[in-house]
């Protein structure tokens, strides 16, 4: 199979190298200096440092070429969410793509797929998601996926592409719910860096009294679930998706692994940092950061409360401290943690 695959970041690179194994991988980088480098050296210095590149993988600065050489085969967007409509624009018109991005379009608030339906109606599209840290993947260390698409051919498409030995793909006919999850959990990762940020103040403070450890960590993550699955059960999605790799999973792994970006920003900010201070440290894009505020508007226009994400608003927008946040979320007030029969429906549940 012909796989192109547009975007030469830490994400896109480690797939392409995962794949390069058993097809015709090309892996467009948008910078000619870049793909010039990349060949030349045959490492993504910049993204994946101490990662040796396939020697089949195939890299160009052609954005032509790479189109040419994915349309028969299938298409991979591996751009920040921000580009991705210019990027699905400018695609063949029927050829199959799966992107990776994962959060909102700032702006309008559209998830990818509904970016799709917009400037390419009717043609095969969907997501490849899942808890995946680029260096793992890149690696060949085990991984699991999930490819999400209303469409039946394409899932199989994906699954022909990139399920080997180190990397296991499952499917889901339900992109909202896995693009929800996607979205909300890296906002959560936020939250938790923040926690985990705190902790470690107090512990070199050598005074933990009022400050979050790790059972506030579990909290979050068990709570910050809840308010994911009810966003996505008001937009459409299934219930149990949040309970798979694209909930529950890519939760876990992003609010407690060490190479999580947006736990990182979190962290950063928890040390006194501003936000423009921790994402110059970053280097990166944490796509946390430009969810939140888009997450917490389609919450509001929905009516559904999503507290932690709120918090972590009010703290991107210089409105709580990390302190104050925490502060905020354990003065709400006591409530059932399920809703009782008759109380209320899975996508209104007590925060």
């Amino acid at each position: 199979m012909k796989i192109a695959v547009l975007g030469a970041g830490a994400w896109g690179t480690a797939l392409a190298c995962a794949a390069a194994g058993r097809h015709e991988v090309l892996l467009w980088a948008r910078d000619a200096a870049q793909a010039r480098s990349m060949r030349e050296s045959r490492a993504n210095a910049r993204y994946l440092p101490g990662v040796a590149l396939p020697t089949a993988l195939q890299i160009t600065a052609d954005e032509a070429a790479a189109h040419a050489h994915g349309h028969a085969g299938l298409l991979v967007v591996a751009t920040p969410m921000g580009a991705l409509r210019e990027r699905l624009r400018a695609l063949p018109a029927a050829a199959p793509v799966l992107w990776l991005c994962k959060g909102f379009e700032e702006g309008t608030g559209r998830m990818g797929h509904e970016i799709a339906a917009e400037v390419r109606p009717g043609a095969p599209c969907g997501v490849l998601s899942g808890p995946s840290f680029a260096l793992e993947v890149a690696r060949a260390q085990p991984t699991a996926l999930v490819a999400a698409s209303a469409d039946d051919a394409l899932r199989a498409l994906a699954v022909q592409a990139f399920h080997g030995e180190a990397l296991r793909v499952y499917t889901s006919a339900d992109p909202t719910g896995v693009e929800v999850g996607g979205a909300v959990k890296n906002v959560l990762a936020i939250a938790a860096g923040v926690l985990d940020g705190l902790a470690e103040r107090g512990a070199q403070a050598g005074d933990l009294a009022g400050i979050p450890g790790l059972n506030a960590r579990a909290a979050l993550i068990t709570r910050g679930l809840a308010e994911m699955t009810r966003l996505g059960v008001a937009l459409g999605a299934r219930p149990e998706t949040f309970m798979g790799l694209s909930g529950l999973g890519d939760l876990v792994l992003t609010a407690t692994g060490a190479l999580s970006r947006n736990r990182r920003v979190g962290w950063l900010l928890a040390e006194g940092h501003t936000l423009a201070q921790a994402l110059q440290a970053l280097g990166h894009v944490a796509e946390g950061v430009h969810s939140a505020p888009t997450v917490w508007a389609r919450a509001r226009a929905l009516g559904v409360e999503m507290p932690i994400t709120q918090a972590v608003v009010a703290l991107l927008e210089g409105r709580l401290t990390p302190a104050q946040a925490v502060a905020r979320l354990m003065a709400r007030e006591a409530r059932a943690e399920s809703p009782l029969p008759g109380e209320g429906g899975p996508q209104d549940p007590p925060a």
